[in-house]
């Protein structure tokens, strides 16, 4: 049997087979491929667009694509109500919500993956989180194999976390619910937006963050990468003050550190291992230079970890789960 190719389904353009797959389009595919992988004593994973991971050459597991598609937008008193199926490509989310006159989701315009993996990641931009908006989160729950709704606090959301990766391999994302309030009002916070010239409408703050993001981050279309490389470090008063270079913010259990200025100051920005490569624009942007592989990438990354921990006493925190080693 040919093993399931992977390499056009993540954004890291990285080559990429598992043992075995195939594109899930409903919660009994999804059930039957993961109760396949455990009978055959193979790890089992649920993949939206690949732009969140990085994928090891050869995976020995089973590894389902969800396809799971369908949105919903229901007007409630005080705001709207808006459902996506797993499979839903978040930006085009976002765009037909900000399309209707809609405001709430323009911060998180621009963001590839599907609206499956957000909650996973808890994904944010501009100053907003999807935990400012979700409401439930719709998933399978593998202890009992049914259909499970969870309410936003039930998720467990942090800083790009949540309780389905405190819990690998619990839950399978199938939908999403979010809630938009009326009265919509721009948020402005982030640096990347102050001094806006159109902060009235939430079609005008997303031209706004997408013409940001494009100065910031590499097209995946065009040279292969997965978005920030690592979290944003948060650290004690103590540590920030032995690096009075760098800015930062203040953050629930300390202040945040820019792990791209880190890299910068470490020399990353634009060094090359093998096919992969910091960005030379953007030394917290690993990309894929050409015909990179899991290694290259592996090694690129330790070697940016141990040069920021030697230099700062700061550890760096791999944003893009590795699968398959």
């Amino acid at each position: 049997m040919p093993k399931f190719d992977l390499g056009g389904r993540n954004t890291l353009g990285l080559r990429s087979r598992a043992r075995f797959g195939g594109v899930l389009k409903d919660e009994g595919q999804i059930v039957a491929a993961a109760q396949f992988a455990a009978r055959a004593g193979l790890p089992f994973h649920l993949l939206g667009g690949g732009s969140n991971c990085v994928l090891a050459e050869e995976i020995d597991a089973v590894v389902g694509i969800a396809d799971l598609r369908g949105r919903r937008l229901e007007r409630i008193d005080g705001g709207v109500r808006i459902t996506a199926g797993a499979g839903e490509p978040w930006d085009e989310l976002v765009r037909w919500t900000v399309g209707l006159g809609i405001g709430g989701l323009e911060n998180l315009a621009g963001i590839p993956g599907t609206a499956g993996a957000a909650p996973v990641q808890n994904i944010g931009a501009f100053g907003v989180e999807l935990s400012d908006v979700v409401e439930s989160v719709d998933v399978i729950d593998t202890a009992n194999w049914s259909p499970r709704r969870l309410t936003a606090p039930d998720c467990g959301f942090g800083y790009r976390h949540s309780r389905f990766k405190d819990e690998p391999g619990r839950f399978f994302v199938t939908g999403i619910t979010l809630y938009l309030p009326a009265g919509w009002s721009p948020v402005l916070s982030h640096d990347g937006l102050r001094g806006c010239a159109y902060p009235s409408s939430p079609v005008q703050i997303m031209s706004a963050v997408l013409a940001s993001r494009r100065t910031r981050l590499p097209d995946w279309r065009v040279t292969g990468n997965a978005g920030s490389f690592f979290h944003n470090p948060v650290v004690s008063a103590a540590v920030a003050a032995r690096i009075p270079e760098v800015p930062r913010h203040a953050a629930p259990g300390g202040l945040k550190l820019p792990a791209g200025k880190l890299l910068d100051l470490c020399g990353f920005r634009g060094q090359r291992r093998g096919g992969a490569a910091f960005s030379g624009t953007n030394a917290l942007i690993l990309v894929n230079a050409g015909g990179a592989t899991f290694e290259d990438v592996d090694a690129l990354a330790a070697s940016a970890r141990d040069a920021v921990r030697s230099r700062f006493g700061v550890d760096l925190v791999q944003e893009p789960s590795r699968i398959g080693s």
